[in-house]
């Protein structure tokens, strides 16, 4: 069988866990499932997984800090976050702890398993052999997914490198929400959500607060883009 991803689905209700468990083997993947906080770490410390689905609301345990835990420990593994909680609050203290992507509850499934599909092909894509990305002072070094500027390392996670990567491809070119949306999430429908928002801000905090020359802009009803200057 193609997809031999293993998953670990950290949810604490019984009938949600199962039908997802069960979409994820009828697709091809194994999923472990941990219904508290605790069996969630353990699991964690005894397997590599290509992805987590991770609750905030656990018993014993909560999500946000397990989150925090699994972003310590590896830096690469795609971390979503399902919750009731859809504050931009929330939303913040989730990225800001590492995840990668937050699903509001109730949601639908096609929009769950499309984000999933998109973080482990990403995964699954084998880097461009060498290859680097340099903008000004910046330097993208797409084989170990490692980003520097002014000779500093910057961490970044996931969705926060995929989407660097694109805007610096398009160095100069204006990319739209709509482009980011299809070619980082690869979804070709908005989600009246405001993630690419938050995204690009947690970029700046990284790439342009520490330096005085700024390289990512925002065009205004268009869309963003990375340049040593911004566009007149």
């Amino acid at each position: 069988m193609e997809n031999t991803y293993r998953i670990l689905l950290a949810e604490d209700e019984p009938k949600l866990s199962q039908v997802i468990q069960d979409e994820l083997a009828r697709q091809g993947y194994q999923a472990d499932v941990a219904y508290d906080g605790l069996i969630a770490e353990k699991l964690f410390k005894q397997h590599t997984y290509a992805l987590v689905l991770l609750d905030i609301n656990l018993p014993y345990k909560n999500g946000l800090a397990l989150c925090k835990e699994f972003r310590e420990h590896n830096k690469n593994v795609p971390i979503i976050m399902l919750t009731a909680l859809g504050e931009l609050s929330d939303k913040m203290d989730a990225f800001n702890l590492g995840a990668d992507d937050y699903i509001v509850k109730p949601f639908h499934f096609d929009e769950l398993f499309a984000r999933i599909k998109v973080f482990l092909k990403r995964s699954d894509t084998a880097a461009e052999g060498g290859e680097k990305i340099v903008v000004a002072d910046m330097e993208i070094d797409m084989e170990n997914k490692m980003v520097t500027r002014s000779g500093k390392s910057i961490s970044l996670t996931a969705k926060e490198f995929a989407l660097l990567v694109l805007l610096s491809r398009n160095k100069g070119k204006v990319i739209s929400k709509h482009d980011i949306l299809e070619k980082v999430w690869e979804l070709s429908f908005d989600t009246g959500t405001n993630t690419i928002e938050v995204y690009i801000s947690f970029l700046r905090n990284k790439i342009d607060k520490p330096f005085e020359v700024k390289l990512i802009h925002t065009k205004p009803g268009f869309g963003y883009y990375v340049r040593e200057t911004a566009l007149s």
